[in-house]
């Protein structure tokens, strides 16, 4: 199950996304360490929970652990879109006020991908 993250699970996460290689506690302490005042056993105990969550892999490396995200930012937030429409009782209804609330030009690219996803799936696309 996916839930939505904490605050400081989210601030870890972003900066996780952000990141293109595996990073220790120590680097992600230190970059959180430039807006706010941190241990590091808090946020090891964070990266451990979201370990534990499914939302970090790690592996071990001497004595540290190394992080990577198991999910894409893009994957994660699908997931728990997923997670969020399943709790409604009709998620057609609910996909459409959601897609009413979006502005016009991402309904446009929605509409453009899932033409070509139909496409792709009936052999009738490139």
């Amino acid at each position: 199950m996916v839930r939505q993250l904490g605050e400081l699970e989210q601030a870890v996460m972003d900066r996780m996304w952000s990141w293109d290689h595996p990073v220790a506690v120590r680097e992600v302490l230190e970059d959180l360490q430039r807006g706010r005042n941190l241990a590091y056993t808090t946020v090891m105990t964070v990266m451990d929970t979201l370990h534990r969550k499914g939302i970090l892999t790690r592996h071990k490396e001497g004595r540290a652990f190394i992080y990577r995200p198991a999910l894409t930012r893009e994957q994660h937030t699908a997931a728990f879109m997923g997670e969020v429409l399943a709790g409604g009782s009709d998620r057609t209804l609910t996909l459409l006020h959601f897609f009413e609330q979006m502005p016009a030009a991402e309904v446009a690219r929605l509409r453009d991908a899932l033409d070509g996803r139909v496409q792709d799936e009936t052999g009738t696309g490139q």
